[in-house]
């Protein structure tokens, strides 16, 4: 049976979040220290050789990210990702609100390798709350001098789920409208205001004081050789435990539904599961003995993103919950580049369509075209990702639309 295994929510219930000193006696702030005896490049090597990779959903290589600031920039930042603008993801919540302090840690372990004086945290706007816990937190570590010249403040977002994407999120700091930028060049080179910038999500940077204290091999050697370590997901919908949990990567989709998340309620049977948030696939019974690593996903044709775990039961009409979906990706578009604000604007008409029983199988093919032409032709994630609800639906559910189709037909 699947168990937890906690790195980044090791606190979490154990400490007061409020309280530094409690951090402390943790053993808080030691792996900053560790990680200021050594070079910025042992630092960068050591990251690099733990294999740990982004948890906001791109799966890149921290350290090799961090590698791309150029060691001769006079000015770079460090930004966290706390937008967190999926439906059904609180997983960056969770760590801020019991383990403040391990963020800003890790961000300022970060600074050290390349070499930043000065970093912000992006939060998303519906937390003033967890701005709060932050502020608090930043207060006392400047009090008691742990972060040393390294400076942290806290952005608020202003509710537009584009921000989630790097380029935009950079953007919303500078004071522009959150839309995202071309790249190259990315913002290892060009970032904020111009200058070299390293942006990660709340759940990357909290693995980094473990890593530093245990070293490379030791977090290497848990969970998936390709993706190691351990990832925070986060379970709603219909299962008994709806709640975080941080397991192994190599943990299944079906252990951590029914084993940890205690499986379907009332006696009723499982349809689907989306995963990685709102633009997340929906997955069938037959892949649910899937690892939760990044590339057994991918090589499923998934995507882990943000670790949000939405579970459906049998009563649930799958064409109904990617017509809403549809709804929401047409009112987040920030209308940068037409095949977003085209595509989801004919993808929510289609599946409105095909909802109602007004459909014919031509409309179909109109919406599996178009969503294919908007996985390539977007600018940016948002865009890309949008069509995937509907893209694989159609593969593995295709039964719930002919429903509907023949509705129409009758």
């Amino acid at each position: 049976m699947a168990q937890e295994y906690r790195i980044v929510l090791a606190n979490a219930g154990k400490i007061d979040p409020a309280s530094l000193d409690d951090y402390l006696n943790a053993g808080g702030y030691k792996s900053l220290e560790k990680a200021r005896a050594m070079a910025p490049k042992e630092v960068i090597e050591l990251v690099r050789n733990s294999k740990l990779r982004g948890r906001g959903g791109a799966g890149f290589n921290a350290g090799m990210k961090w590698g791309f600031v150029p060691e001769s920039a006079p000015v770079t930042y460090v930004v966290c990702n706390l937008d967190e603008g999926e439906p059904g993801t609180y997983k960056d919540r969770t760590i801020v609100e019991n383990d403040p302090h391990l963020l800003l840690e890790g961000m300022a372990i970060c600074a050290h390798a390349i070499r930043s004086k000065q970093g912000y945290i992006y939060c998303r706007g519906e937390y003033p709350y967890v701005v709060e816990h932050l502020n608090r937190a930043i207060a006392q570590a400047k009090q008691r001098g742990v972060l040393g010249d390294f400076d942290i403040e806290v952005r608020m977002g202003g509710g537009a789920y584009v921000c989630g994407e790097e380029t935009a999120l950079i953007e919303s700091i500078e004071g522009h409208r959150g839309e995202p930028r071309f790249k190259p060049p990315f913002p290892g080179v060009a970032g904020l205001w111009g200058k070299p910038t390293v942006v990660n999500n709340v759940e990357t940077f909290a693995n980094l004081p473990a890593i530093i204290k245990n070293g490379a091999e030791w977090f290497a050697s848990i969970g998936s050789p390709s993706y190691p370590g351990t990832k925070v997901f986060t379970l709603t919908g219909d299962v008994v435990n709806r709640r975080a949990f941080e397991v192994p990567t190599n943990t299944t989709i079906r252990e951590l539904i029914f084993d940890l998340g205690g499986g379907i309620p009332n006696g009723k049977r499982f349809k689907a599961v989306q995963i990685g948030g709102t633009s997340g696939a929906f997955i069938p019974e037959h892949l649910l003995d899937t690892p939760l690593d990044f590339d057994s996903m991918r090589n499923a044709g998934v995507t882990l993103g943000t670790g949000a775990v939405f579970v459906m039961d049998e009563t649930r009409d799958i064409v109904d919950v990617v017509t809403r979906i549809a709804k929401f990706f047409e009112h987040e578009s920030c209308g940068k580049c037409n095949p977003c604000r085209e595509g989801t604007f004919r993808s929510y008409e289609l599946m409105k369509k095909i909802n109602a029983g007004q459909a014919t199988p031509d409309d179909v093919q109109k919406l599996t075209t178009l969503s294919k032409v908007m996985t390539k032709a977007c600018l940016c994630g948002l865009g890309q990702a949008a069509p995937t609800p509907i893209l694989t639906t159609l593969e593995h559910f295709r039964d719930d639309y002919q429903r509907r189709l023949l509705a129409a037909i009758s």
